[in-house]
C-alpha cells in the first residue's frame, strides 16, 4: 500500500494556556487535492505552521512519506517537499521575479557566480509552467496580488515539492485564472504531487477537491468525500449550526436620496461618466469583472482621486471632494478591500485603530482622551460583536472577520451619511460573513446608504436592492433586485447584452 504523503495524527498545540488544537488527524495523499476548511479560529492556520515547522506541537504525530518527524522547521520541511503559499505572498518587493525564484530553489554557496540568463529562463520556464507569461526581470512590487500568487506557485514548482499547501489562492484571482490556476493544480496532481487546499469559498471546493476536513474550535469535525456533501452540509459542519440567513436581507423604508453622481469622471482613475444615486436606507451593489473599475470609482467618490469632471451631491447639495478629508467632513466613509494594506493597524490596540478616523471626537487640546477612546471602542466592539478579551488587544491578533468589524468600526465613528464596502467580506468566514451582512443591514436599517462592491455574485444579489455593472470604468447597466440575476449580471458585464431592435 502506498504510504500517506502527509499525516498528522492526534496534533495538540496550546498558546498560553489558550487550546489552539486538539488531537486534531489529517491526511494527504499522492495526487489528492484535499480541501481543508473551517471558520476563522477553526485552527487551520496552526495546523499549517506545524506541518511546514514554523510551530512545533505540544503532542501528537507528524509524518511524510510514511516515515515520522520529530523535529520539525521551515528547513527540515522544505527539505522534505513541503512547500506553503500563503494568501499574502512573502516574496522581496525590491527585487526581481527571477531573483525571488532563484531564492527559494538556488542552493549554491554564496561565492558561486550566478548565471543571470540561466536564472531568467528558469525563472520563466517554471512560470510557464505556472500557467502564466510574466517578464522575469519585474520587480516584484509591480506585481498585482495575482501575479504575485503566481510567482510563488511558480516558486513550489521549481522546489519539487510533493506537499503543496495553498492558503486561499483563489481570494483575489479573476475567474480567468482561477480556471488557470485550476489547471497547473491538475498538472501538479498528475506529477504525484498533493495538495491541501483552503478556501473560504465554499461553491468551488467540489470544482477541485476530492477530500474535504472540516476543523471547528480546533477539533477535527470530519473527512468526507467531496461528491458527498453539499454546500448547506458544510456549513452545517463549520458551524455546528444551519446557517439560514448568510443573506439576511430584509425590506427597510428607503428615505431621500443620500448621494448622487452626475457624469462623474476621473482620468487617472479610468472612471468615466458615471451617474447614479443612491437613497437613505438602501444598499446599491457595485457588480463587474476584476479591472473593470469599481474600486476606482470609490476612490474617486472618496477623494483619493479626485474627479476631472461631473458632480457629486449629498442629500440635495453638491460638494467638491478633492481629498479623503473632504469626504470625511461631508459624511462620506469608505472601507476598502484590502484590510491588512489599508483597513486595520495590525500593530495598533484595537481602540486606536477605531479613533484613526475620528481623532478630533476623542481628543481634548490636542490630546487623546484615552478614557474616551476606551468608551468609543469599548461600544463598537458591542455593537459589531468584536471578539476580543480586550479593546487594548493589537488588531492583529484577530481573526480576518473580526479585523473587518475593526476597520468598519473606525468609519462608523465618524458618523458618516454614505458608507462605501469595497468586498466587505473577502476572506472571512461563512459565519463571520453572515455576522457581517447581518450588520450592514443593520446599518441600512438605521438609514445609512450604503454602496457595497462584490466580487461575490451571491452577495450582491443576496444583500442589494439595486445591482449596478460596470465595465471598463463606466455603469453599463442597472438592475433591480427583482430582475437582477447572476445571468444578467454577467451579460453586462462581459458586454454580451443584446442590442434592443430598432424601431
Amino acid at each position: 500500500m502506498t504510504p500517506s504523503l502527509l499525516e498528522a495524527a492526534a496534533i495538540s498545540k496550546s498558546f498560553e494556556g489558550v487550546r489552539a488544537l486538539r488531537n486534531v488527524s489529517f491526511e494527504l495523499r499522492p495526487g489528492e487535492v484535499h480541501a481543508l476548511i473551517g471558520e476563522n479560529g477553526a485552527g487551520k492556520s496552526t495546523l499549517i505552521k506545524v506541518m511546514t515547522g514554523a510551530v512545533t506541537a505540544d503532542s501528537g504525530i507528524l509524518r511524510v512519506a510514511g516515515k515520522p518527524v520529530p523535529h520539525n522547521s521551515p528547513a527540515i520541511a522544505k527539505s522534505l517537499g513541503i512547500a506553503a503559499i500563503y494568501q499574502q505572498p512573502a516574496l522581496f518587493p525590491h527585487l526581481t521575479v527571477a531573483e525571488n525564484i532563484a531564492l527559494a530553489i538556488e542552493c549554491h554557496g554564496a561565492w558561486k557566480r550566478v548565471n543571470w540568463t540561466e536564472r531568467a529562463w528558469q525563472a520563466k520556464e517554471l512560470l510557464a509552467r505556472a500557467g502564466t507569461i510574466i517578464d522575469p526581470d519585474r520587480l516584484v512590487s509591480t506585481l498585482s496580488m495575482p501575479e504575485q500568487q503566481i510567482v510563488e506557485i511558480a516558486k513550489a514548482i521549481g522546489l519539487h515539492a510533493k506537499v503543496v499547501i495553498m492558503d486561499e489562492p483563489t481570494s483575489s484571482l479573476t475567474e480567468t485564472e482561477v480556471s488557470s490556476l485550476f489547471r497547473v493544480i491538475a498538472a501538479l496532481r498528475t506529477e504525484g504531487a498533493g495538495i491541501i487546499y483552503i478556501s473560504h469559498r465554499l461553491e468551488e471546493i467540489p470544482l477541485i477537491a476530492d477530500r474535504i476536513t472540516v476543523l471547528r474550535d480546533g477539533e477535527t469535525v470530519g473527512t468526507r468525500n467531496a461528491a458527498d456533501v453539499n454546500r448547506e452540509q458544510l456549513i452545517a459542519l463549520m458551524v455546528g449550526r444551519d446557517v439560514a440567513a448568510v443573506y439576511p436581507k430584509r425590506e427597510v423604508p428607503l428615505g431621500e436620496v443620500a448621494l448622487q453622481l452626475r457624469a462623474l469622471s476621473s482620468r487617472e482613475a479610468g472612471v468615466g461618466n458615471v451617474s447614479l444615486q443612491v437613497r437613505r436606507g438602501e444598499i446599491l451593489g457595485i457588480a463587474g469583472l476584476v479591472g473593470s473599475g469599481r474600486t476606482q470609482l470609490a476612490e474617486t467618490i472618496f477623494g483619493l482621486t479626485p474627479p476631472d469632471s461631473g458632480d457629486i451631491v449629498l442629500s440635495g447639495l453638491p460638494v467638491i471632494i478633492a481629498s479623503p478629508a473632504d469626504a470625511i467632513e461631508h459624511g462620506l466613509a469608505y472601507v476598502p478591500e484590502d484590510r491588512r494594506q489599508h483597513g486595520v493597524v495590525l500593530e495598533l490596540a484595537i481602540a486606536a485603530n477605531i479613533s484613526l478616523g475620528s481623532l478630533r471626537r476623542v481628543s481634548s487640546n490636542g490630546l487623546i482622551d484615552s478614557t474616551e477612546e476606551h468608551a468609543q471602542a469599548e461600544r463598537f466592539v458591542t455593537q459589531l460583536r468584536v471578539k476580543t478579551p480586550s479593546v487594548d488587544a493589537p488588531a492583529g491578533t484577530l481573526s480576518g472577520g473580526n479585523q473587518q468589524k475593526v476597520a468598519l468600526a473606525r468609519w462608523l465613528a465618524t458618523n458618516p451619511k454614505v458608507l462605501i464596502l469595497d468586498e466587505p467580506t473577502q476572506g472571512v468566514d461563512v459565519g463571520s460573513k453572515s455576522e457581517i451582512h447581518a450588520i450592514i443591514m443593520d446599518l441600512a436599517a438605521a438609514g445609512l446608504a450604503i454602496v457595497m462592491i462584490s466580487s461575490e455574485l451571491p452577495e450582491v444579489l443576496g444583500m442589494s436592492d439595486r445591482v449596478a455593472v460596470m465595465r471598463a470604468g463606466a455603469i453599463v447597466g442597472e438592475l433591480s433586485r427583482a430582475e437582477a440575476t447572476q445571468e444578467k449580471i454577467l451579460a453586462l458585464a462581459l458586454g454580451h447584452v443584446e442590442q434592443e431592435p430598432a424601431a
